[in-house]
C-alpha cells in the first residue's frame, strides 16, 4: 500500500473503499442513500460546465449544507444572475499579481524562519510548517491583526474542525453542527466586517469594499475563503513533498524550476483536494445514457476521475478533461485557485531550496475530511547541524 492510499484509509475507513468499489462500477451510477455518482472526467466536466441544471443552491448541494452557517450570498450557494455579478467583482480581488504579492509579504518571515531551520540541519515538520503559513495568509485575508503562530495554528484547527462535520452522507448539518460552526465563524465575521468599514486598498475587506460588495457579502466570502482555502493548501504541500521523495522525483524538480508547476498539478491530481463535489439536479438531464431526474442529488467523485488516469507521474500530460478538475469548472471553477497557488509555489521553492530532503518520519490523520498527514518530517542534506525544529 502506498502513502496516499493509506492517508484516505486512515482518513475515511470505510467511504474511501466504498467510493473507490463504486468506480469499479462504471463512469455513472446511481447509489441508493447517496445520489448519481459520476466516476468519469468528461461527465463531470460535462455536469459542471452545465450550472442551469446541475446547480449548488438546491436539495443536496452544497447551498443547502452551507447556507445555515455562511448565509445566503458566498459564491458556493448561488447561481445564475447574482452568482455571476458576484464572481465577476471577485475576480477582480484575486487576480495572480495581487495574490503573489500578498503570499510574499506575509510569508517572508514564516518562509525565512523556514528556510533557516533547514539550513541548520534541523527536523522540520512539514505539516505544522505549512498549517502555520496557511492560517498566516487567511489571517491576511479577512483582516486578522497581530497574530502569532499559535494563533494561526489555533484557526486552521477551527477550519479542520468544522469541515470534518462532513461525509459522503451528509445533506444538511444538524442544528447543533450549524451553532458550533458558527461559534468559530462569527468572531472570524466580526474581524472582517471591521477590516472592511476602515476600508482603503491595502487590504482584501477594503477592496473588497470598493469593489462594490456589502458588508454581508464581505463576511460570508471571509468564511467561505476560510472553510475552503486553509485546508487545500495545508494538506497539499507535504503531501507534494512527499510524492516527490517517494518516487525519486524530489532532487529533479529541485535542479529545474520549471517543473514546478507540473509537479503541483500532479500532486493535486493524485492528491484531489476536493474528493466529491455536489450539485442538485433542476430540469431532467441524461449524462453518459443515464436519466437523471430534477430533485435528484449529483456527487461527482473527483478523485476517482482523477486517479482513473494512472499513478504519479511527472512525465505524463493531463488530458484536456481532467485539466484543474479537483478546483471545479464552468461557472463555479475555485475563485481562489490564483492564492492557492501562490502559497505553494512560494512554500515549495523555499523547501526545494533545501534539498536534497529526507523524510525522516510522518503518520496518517485521523478523523479529517481532507486527507492528510498527522505529521511528516523532513531534514535537508546541506544541513550543518542536527536538532529539531
Amino acid at each position: 500500500m502506498n502513502w496516499e492510499e493509506r492517508l484516505y484509509l486512515t482518513a475515511h475507513p470505510v467511504a474511501y473503499p466504498f467510493l473507490r468499489g463504486v468506480a469499479r462500477r462504471g463512469p455513472i451510477v446511481r447509489v441508493p442513500g447517496i445520489g448519481v455518482v459520476v466516476n468519469d472526467a468528461v461527465l463531470a466536466r460535462e455536469i459542471l460546465m452545465d450550472g442551469e441544471t446541475f446547480r449548488k443552491d438546491g436539495p443536496g448541494s452544497p447551498g443547502e449544507l452551507w447556507t445555515p452557517v455562511l448565509g445566503p450570498s458566498v459564491l458556493l450557494n448561488m447561481e445564475g444572475d447574482a452568482h455571476r455579478a458576484l464572481r465577476r467583482r471577485l475576480t477582480d480581488l484575486f487576480v495572480p499579481s495581487y495574490t503573489e504579492d500578498l503570499c510574499a509579504r506575509v510569508l517572508a518571515e514564516p518562509l525565512a524562519g523556514l528556510a533557516d531551520r533547514l539550513r541548520r540541519g534541523a527536523t522540520v515538520d512539514l505539516v505544522d510548517a505549512a498549517r502555520v503559513m496557511a492560517g498566516t495568509v487567511i489571517g491576511e485575508v479577512i483582516g486578522l491583526e497581530g497574530g502569532t503562530q499559535a494563533a494561526y495554528r489555533d484557526l486552521f484547527e477551527q477550519g479542520e474542525r468544522i469541515v470534518s462535520m462532513v461525509s459522503l452522507r451528509t445533506r444538511r448539518l444538524s442544528p447543533s453542527q450549524v451553532r458550533r460552526a458558527r461559534a468559530v465563524l462569527d468572531p472570524l465575521g466580526d474581524i472582517a466586517a471591521k477590516s472592511y468599514l476602515a476600508g482603503g486598498e491595502s487590504t482584501v475587506m477594503g477592496r473588497m469594499r470598493a469593489l462594490g460588495l456589502s458588508e454581508d457579502e464581505a463576511r460570508g466570502a471571509a468564511g467561505a475563503f476560510f472553510l475552503t482555502g486553509t485546508e487545500t493548501v495545508a494538506t497539499l504541500l507535504p503531501r507534494l513533498i512527499a510524492l516527490l521523495a517517494d518516487h525519486g522525483q524530489l532532487d529533479r524538480v529541485a535542479r529545474d524550476g520549471a517543473l514546478l508547476d507540473r509537479a503541483v498539478e500532479e500532486a493535486m491530481r493524485v492528491t484531489t483536494p476536493t474528493p466529491v463535489m455536489l450539485r442538485s439536479v433542476h430540469r431532467p438531464a441524461e449524462v453518459g445514457g443515464v436519466a437523471i431526474r430534477p430533485g435528484e442529488r449529483v456527487l461527482i467523485a473527483t478523485h476517482n476521475c482523477c486517479r482513473a488516469h494512472g499513478p504519479f507521474d511527472l512525465d505524463r500530460p493531463h488530458p484536456p478533461e481532467l485539466r484543474r478538475l479537483w478546483f471545479g469548472a464552468g461557472p463555479h471553477f475555485c475563485i481562489g485557485y490564483p492564492l492557492a497557488m501562490a502559497q505553494i509555489r512560494l512554500v515549495a521553492r523555499t523547501l526545494l531550496a533545501a534539498a536534497p530532503l529526507t523524510v525522516t518520519r510522518r503518520a496518517a490523520a485521523r478523523n479529517v475530511l481532507i486527507p492528510t498527514y498527522r505529521h511528516l518530517a523532513v531534514r535537508s542534506g546541506r544541513g550543518r547541524e542536527g536538532g529539531a525544529a
